[in-house]
């Protein structure tokens, strides 16, 4: 198994990379986030790296951080989910985004990637709702905690369920309302969070 790449960067294409390691070139297909880690062509790089195995190829996957990586592999972990369905995702959300999306039940935003429909966006949501957290930054774990108590209680679904309706997120719906005071009333939960939301225009 390659754990990683470190070399040249040498093509630097819209869906894959060719990184040059002592003479030979090692192709690798990634992310737009990943793509946009990496510097240009010429530039020493580092790339974590999958291997996919099938009867007719084999394929070499690269990431700029570990924690990309760990997200593609529990995106594959889920039955129906491919390598390319991966990536795609993973081009569309960072992990961070990915997981919040995730806890707050924000299958939307998953199809919102080239060629994930609608079952296998909920099929993920539903597999990967308490593994994600795991490999999400500080930062990212606030939020995912935040979605989570705003999917958890009645009053803040309904704000949440609201705000959606308006047109915003349902994973920024969730983290916004999820620090809310538990005791505020859903129109008061509603008004800050159109009023939060509002500033992220």
């Amino acid at each position: 198994m390659i754990y990683n790449l470190k070399g040249t960067l040498t093509v630097s294409d819209i869906n894959y990379i060719v990184v040059e390691c002592s003479g030979v070139g090692f192709k690798c297909y990634i992310s737009f986030n990943t793509a946009k880690e990496l510097g240009k062509t010429g530039d020493e790089v580092n790339v974590y790296t999958y291997l996919a195995i099938k009867d007719d190829a084999m394929d070499l996957y690269g990431f700029a951080t570990l924690t990309e990586l760990d997200s593609f592999k529990l995106l594959i972990s889920v039955s129906g989910v491919g390598p390319k369905a991966a990536i795609a995702i993973l081009s569309e959300l960072s992990p961070d985004r990915l997981a919040i999306c995730i806890a707050s039940g924000d299958a939307k935003a998953i199809t919102k990637a080239q060629g994930v429909g609608k079952k296998i966006a909920e099929r993920i949501v539903l597999e990967l709702k308490d593994k994600m957290s795991k490999i999400a930054s500080d930062e990212a774990s606030i939020s995912v905690e935040n979605a989570v108590n705003a999917s958890d209680s009645g009053t803040f679904s309904e704000a949440v369920a609201a705000l959606v309706s308006l047109g915003f997120s349902q994973s920024d719906a969730s983290v916004v309302v999820g620090v809310m005071d538990k005791s505020l009333s859903v129109d008061e939960m509603i008004r800050q969070g159109l009023k939060k939301l509002s500033k992220n225009l």
